[in-house]
């Protein structure tokens, strides 16, 4: 996948590229929260995916995390966000995105039972089969260097 994470179907698509990332990083806040405990680690590791996969600065980075954790604290579901994701991007950028969000939900070196939850619930929202979603989730484990 590209650097601009859903870059190339926003041109074509409704919607642009900041709207994708906003709702891309919503999803990772949301995943980050489950467990009622958005630590310093989960901060940093949505950061440094943000600054990875959209090819953004430090700075540019920490602003994108704060407006879409406004974002998440003024809605009450995570829907729109999906429905944005799931209409602007491909399937390997759907599945892409499911890596992300596992290497979020362990940036603090293990799965809560909301967070699994979650992640079923996302991959259906986003479309992404349990299998893809499962080897996303090895890839994630593998880069974090967990075992499980």
């Amino acid at each position: 996948m590209n650097a601009q994470l859903g870059a190339g179907e926003a041109a074509a698509g409704s919607h642009g590229p900041d709207e994708l990332q906003l709702a891309a990083v919503a999803l990772l806040v949301e995943a980050a929260q489950m467990d009622d405990d958005f630590g310093p680690a989960e901060r940093d590791k949505i950061i440094e995916l943000v600054q990875r996969r959209f090819a953004l600065s430090e700075a540019d980075s920490a602003e994108l995390l704060q407006a879409a954790s406004d974002k998440v604290d003024q809605s009450i579901q995570i829907f729109g966000f999906t429905r944005v994701i799931d209409d602007a991007f491909s399937e390997e950028e759907r599945v892409e995105l499911m890596e992300m969000l596992w290497e979020v939900a362990y940036a603090d070196g293990e799965l809560h039972d909301y967070e699994a939850a979650l992640m079923r619930r996302l991959a259906g929202l986003l479309h992404v089969t349990d299998r893809d979603s499962g080897d996303a989730r090895k890839r994630a484990l593998a880069r974090l260097g967990l075992n499980r």
